[in-house]
Order: C-alpha cells, then sequence, then structure tokens
C-alpha cells in the first residue's frame, strides 16, 4: 500500500478528535467512555496499527510514535481520575500535558512521513 500525505493528515485529526473528546470530558460535556483511554480502540493507534506498521513497524519513529500515544494516553486516564476527585482546575490545566504529547506525536508524524514518502 503507498502511503500519500494525505494518510498523515487522517493521522493528525485523530489527534486533534482524542484531544477534543479529553477536553469535553473535563469540562462536563460528556462522560469518559473507558474505550477513549485503551490503545486498542484509539484512533491513531489503530492507524498506526494498520497504516504503518505492516511496512514500516520497524522504524525507531514507529515505536517512538506508539510510545507517546500510549503515554498520552495515561496522562489522560490521570487527568479525568482528578477531574472525578474534584479536581477541576488541576485536571484542566494538565490539558497542557496532553498540548505537549500531541505537539510530540506531530514532530514524530513529520519524521515519519518525511521518511515514508520520500522517493526511494
Amino acid at each position: 500500500m503507498d502511503l500519500t500525505s494525505l494518510d498523515f493528515q487522517q493521522a493528525r485529526i485523530k489527534q486533534v478528535l482524542f484531544k477534543s473528546r479529553l477536553r469535553s470530558v473535563l469540562y462536563g460535556v460528556r462522560e469518559a467512555e473507558p474505550t477513549l483511554f485503551s490503545l486498542r480502540d484509539n484512533p491513531l493507534a489503530q492507524w498506526l496499527d494498520a497504516t504503518i506498521k505492516p511496512t514500516y513497524g520497524l522504524l525507531p519513529e514507529t515505536r517512538e510514535l506508539e510510545r507517546a500515544i500510549s503515554q498520552m494516553l495515561e496522562v489522560g486516564q490521570a487527568l479525568v481520575r482528578q477531574y472525578q476527585r474534584g479536581q477541576l482546575e488541576e485536571a484542566r490545566a494538565g490539558l497542557e500535558q496532553i498540548d505537549g504529547f500531541a505537539h510530540r506525536i506531530e514532530q514524530i508524524l513529520q519524521k515519519l512521513e518525511q521518511q515514508v514518502l520520500r522517493p526511494h
């Protein structure tokens, strides 16, 4: 399967979707579903498994991306626990950590995209 920049754009959208869902939980708009923090159920992790790993699974960026997603999900889950304990402001302030993970994930995606899409 030949990957295109559109594939990587879709990955970026999945990342934004996670951040948006987490934010809506921390602001009381929706309930936290357990699948929100499951690596197996995360759309970005699913994209990684289905689109990147079959061909590029041995690249260090692939493992680095999976690790960053996993860490982001763990921190997001911890923020929701804080929120559920009534520590609303602290939990919402923790969204900065999520933004940090999102920035890191974007950097990894850019490196991966450059490697995957460059002419062989």
